[in-house]
């Protein structure tokens, strides 16, 4: 399954990302209390978690900036919240902290913490 996220990508987008950064996978594997092994392992999971991260289109700053309040349907088919707060802009209660990263099919945004779908 997770190779199907990769494929699909891969594809011709657009798409946007929410990226995690690696000090904020390594804290959700703490609060999970698995092993990046287990989550690998885990396709469903895995799969879960990543959809979570994805948006169809290109989304950039000042787009997400008009999302206040608003829910946000992600590829896996669930959906975050957008919240501003002052300049700062929280993806359910991740931190956006950089945006607009360009890619060939779309766009990256880092935050600060995975989003985790509920169970």
């Amino acid at each position: 399954m997770a190779a199907g996220l990769v494929d699909t990508l891969k594809g011709a987008g657009p798409f946007t990302v929410f990226a995690p950064t690696n000090e904020a996978f390594a804290a959700a594997l703490t609060a999970l209390k698995i092993t990046k092994e287990a989550l690998f392992a885990d396709k469903a999971l895995l799969t879960k978690i990543l959809t979570y991260h994805v948006v169809s289109g290109a989304v950039l700053a000042a787009d997400v900036l008009k999302l206040d309040g608003q829910e946000v349907t992600t590829l896996g088919g669930l959906t975050f919240k957008v919240t501003i707060d002052g300049d700062k802009v929280m993806v359910n209660t991740s931190n956006v902290i950089k945006t607009d990263i360009l890619a060939s099919n779309g766009v990256v945004h880092v935050i600060d913490a995975v989003l985790v779908p509920a169970a």
